[in-house]
């Protein structure tokens, strides 16, 4: 099982939650402040940038066949977003932890702060 942590619309309530169905929800997190948030069409994208925020989201246990979907639709075998390891805050500080962040140009983006919907 992998943690993965989700701030847009994976997160409960939105669009592509669907794909963690059956997946294990652990509970609200937030990250390190190392982030931003940025309005893409109509979807965030986090990508790391100092100074930083805390970006809130959600922490979700997946297993394999779940994280492969949820490559697919961040788009990692085209660059769109990477999977990376990131640090949470308490009370998730020091669970091994995965998010997706954007690879793509953000200028002109509207920068959303530290929340997605």
């Amino acid at each position: 099982m992998a943690r993965v942590f989700v701030y847009g619309t994976l997160k409960r309530g939105g669009d592509n939650h669907r794909i963690l169905a059956g997946q294990h929800f652990v509970g609200p997190a937030r990250t390190e402040p190392a982030f931003h948030l940025y309005l893409l069409d109509g979807y965030p994208g986090m990508v790391a940038q100092a100074p930083g925020l805390s970006v809130e989201g959600e922490l979700w246990e997946v297993d394999p066949s779940c994280l492969e979907r949820l490559d697919a639709l961040e788009g990692t075998e085209s660059g769109l977003y990477a999977r990376v390891q990131i640090h949470l805050l308490p009370p998730h500080a020091g669970v091994a932890a995965e998010t997706y962040l954007y690879q793509r140009s953000i200028e002109g983006r509207p920068d959303l702060g530290t929340r997605f919907g």
